[in-house]
């Protein structure tokens, strides 16, 4: 089924956004770059945020779609299941086009909480600390809520610093100190067995 013109819209205006930041694309640039008139845009959007929702509702369903799914290929055993999410990574920040995650860019630009904007980056991260939760929870470790904000905390550093050029071994460094802190974890559950 050929996707609609609002569809298409909210694609390429994903690419633009990624690209050059949300602040700093007006939507004359949009119109530009789409070669959808203002008239149109307006037709499909109210204004500029609603549009920037759009666009993060489908860069959220694309990315956990796939960072889900390479992770299950990925892995076997639950711990194997928790560590996939660094090689996940890893085959994010080495692929063509990156530029680090949109929903930092995204709550570094609207960071009032009440913003829906920073709504929904929130929403995204909730979703993926989430899965990682079930992930923890299948290993059988104690505690499992402390281990998945210690492994979000190193998979949100890693992002920043990849992004950033910081480390070109982020995600491997990251996964190196998740496996110390489950192997811990998983240690210290054995312990009180």
């Amino acid at each position: 089924m050929r996707p609609s013109r609002r569809d298409e819209l909210v694609s390429q205006a994903l690419k633009i956004f990624y690209k050059n930041g949300f602040t700093a694309t007006g939507m004359d640039f949009l119109v530009k770059e789409t070669g959808i008139s203002k008239t149109s845009m307006y037709k499909y959007f109210r204004s500029k945020d609603e549009l920037i929702l759009a666009v993060l509702r489908l860069r959220d369903e694309q990315f956990r779609n796939w960072f889900f799914r390479r992770a299950e290929e990925l892995s076997s055993e639950p711990e194997d299941e928790v560590l996939a999410f660094f090689d996940v990574l890893k085959e994010w920040f080495e692929g063509e086009g990156f530029q680090g995650c949109m929903f930092i860019k995204a709550v570094a630009e609207f960071q009032q909480p009440d913003d829906p904007i920073y709504q929904q980056s929130l929403q995204h991260k909730k979703l993926i600390e989430g899965e990682l939760f079930k992930k923890i929870q299948k290993t059988g470790v104690g505690a499992p809520e402390s281990l998945t904000q210690q492994l979000m905390l190193l998979m949100e550093g890693a992002i920043v610093l990849a992004q950033m050029g910081v480390s070109a071994r982020a995600a491997e460094d990251a996964r190196d100190a998740a496996r110390i802190l489950l192997a811990s974890a998983l240690s210290a559950t054995g312990d009180k067995d």
